[in-house]
């Protein structure tokens, strides 16, 4: 199969593999080589004419298009603009239970969270002791076995210990400063931490004891947090704390847990033509597996929802979260107005070369990673899941803060599709699963799962199952790539101006 149309209302085919001008591509001969990804019209197009895709308008072409013509970015402009005003016309589809419950193997904490891995996490409350948290880390480490934190991982007993430097904490006003509180003591809580760490400084913004009343009750032999101005050697006490941290999470052993457990962070980045094909499609079938099973899927980027958010507004569960969900949508626009910036300068490069002319091409791709389920809750920034099913989480499209974001919400693994490819991983287990074989090919450190042969005439069925199985070992233990890479990072967002 060279090309694809998807919608028999779509006026465009995609290309699935380069396609050669004289080449035949439904009724018409094309005109011009077409890229792998990249859109071939069916029919002549007039100026101002809508391109159709997925069964929806994708922008209007800005001159007379022929049919058989390649058509990209600089012959398509959005029909998107400004602020809207939306009505709730639901359309919800019931995700039927599934007969067969599955389990995983994870950590069942204390207050009845489940984690998928069991690490310690040295926090900074401030920018200003990131190289003291890393030095803590290296030299307790030092001392340690080396099966922990190696590219194999472990099944029982502690995976690793970290730390995760950030440039905040201090120098922050207003909503920055609370949203880096919020994160932090959102990881502090999450359950793929078996213990943590949290190190201040002492003079900055974010004070210990007021982010220690953020946190709230913590099992004291598991977190522990301290300031370096009030120890005499803060690394010697860091190392200690963690001595003491550890002998409690090598205790920890895996156990089998339902999947109505998981909590899965739905995040796409570098996409291209294929993304809204191919893996994001096998996405959306997952998270209504998921679903099915009672556990909890999460779609972010808010700004890749713009041109699709109608679909989503539609499949709310109620008019409450219908109307949560059309806040979601204009406080983010309102975000772009009040810089000064276009709501919709998007899309990247990369994703224009991998063949999206369009924000609207790229939010209708973007949001089939959440299936046909009902949308149960709407998330601010910040805010940690309490609603099993598929929720709307309020974040920017930037990998790593949307990333962030995710995980920070409590969602234990994170899948992240991609056309063009990416090796970053955020605090938890970042699976990436590409669009097409040739990335998988080219980047087999990177890339975890080859959704493109979907684009090969592997089934649907076939290849789900495939991934369901995948994703159930990452969730028991078995490494991702961003973890064998050592690539762990978080990064937290910020709007307001620095002192």
């Amino acid at each position: 199969m060279d090309y694809i149309i998807i919608n028999p209302a779509d006026n465009v085919a995609v290309a699935l593999t380069d396609l050669k001008a004289g080449q035949r591509v439904g009724d018409v001969v094309l005109r011009m080589d077409v890229p792998r990804g990249h859109k071939a019209t069916l029919r002549a197009l007039a100026p101002g004419e809508d391109v159709i895709k997925y069964g929806f308008p994708i922008g209007h072409v800005t001159r007379a298009v022929a049919a058989g013509e390649w058509i990209d970015h600089t012959c398509i402009k959005t029909n998107l603009e400004g602020l809207l005003s939306y009505s709730y016309e639901p359309a919800l589809v019931e995700i039927t239970p599934a007969a067969s419950p599955r389990t995983f193997r994870g950590y069942r904490r204390a207050d009845g969270q489940v984690g998928i891995r069991n690490e310690i996490w040295v926090i900074p409350t401030v920018g200003c002791v990131n190289g003291i948290c890393q030095e803590i880390v290296r030299r307790f480490t030092a001392e340690l076995p080396a099966t922990v934190g190696s590219p194999d991982g472990v099944q029982d007993g502690v995976d690793t210990v970290i730390a995760f430097p950030h440039n905040y904490g201090c120098s922050q006003l207003g909503a920055d400063h609370e949203n880096t509180r919020t994160i932090l003591a959102d990881m502090v809580h999450h359950p793929n931490a078996g213990g943590v760490l949290v190190v201040s400084l002492g003079c900055e913004n974010n004070q210990l004891d007021a982010f220690r009343t953020l946190v709230g009750p913590v099992d004291e032999r598991r977190v522990r947090m301290f300031a370096c101005q009030q120890v005499e050697d803060e690394v010697a006490y860091g190392v200690q704390q963690l001595r003491e941290i550890y002998a409690v999470c090598s205790q920890d052993r895996r156990e089998d847990v339902p999947v109505s457990e998981l909590r899965v962070g739905l995040k796409c980045g570098g996409s291209d033509g294929l993304s809204g094909i191919t893996a994001n499609p096998l996405l959306g079938v997952f998270s209504d597996w998921i679903v099915a099973q009672g556990g909890t899927t999460v779609l972010t980027e808010v700004p890749e929802m713009f041109g699709a958010e109608t679909i989503l507004m539609n499949r709310c569960q109620d008019c409450g979260t219908f109307d949560r969900t059309v806040s979601l949508i204009n406080d983010f626009k309102e975000y772009f107005m009040r810089q000064g910036m276009p709501v919709y300068e998007n899309p990247s490069p990369g994703n224009k070369a991998g063949g999206i002319s369009t924000l609207e091409e790229k939010s209708l791709g973007c949001t089939q990673k959440c299936g046909q389920s009902i949308v149960r809750g709407v998330l601010k920034y910040g805010e940690r899941l309490s609603i099993n099913g598929l929720n709307l989480l309020s974040a920017p499209g930037n990998d790593l803060v949307a990333s962030t974001a995710l995980a920070a919400s409590g969602c234990q693994i994170v899948l992240f599709t991609t056309g063009r490819g990416t090796p970053f991983g955020s605090f938890v287990p970042t699976m990436k699963i590409s669009t097409n074989s040739a990335l998988a090919a080219l980047k087999p450190a990177w890339i975890d799962f080859n959704a493109g042969v979907l684009a090969q005439d592997e089934t649907m069925e076939t290849v789900s199952a495939r991934f369901i199985e995948a994703v159930l070992a990452a969730a028991s233990g078995a490494p991702v790539n961003n973890e064998k890479n050592g690539i762990r990072e978080i990064a937290i967002f910020k709007s307001g101006v620095t002192l």
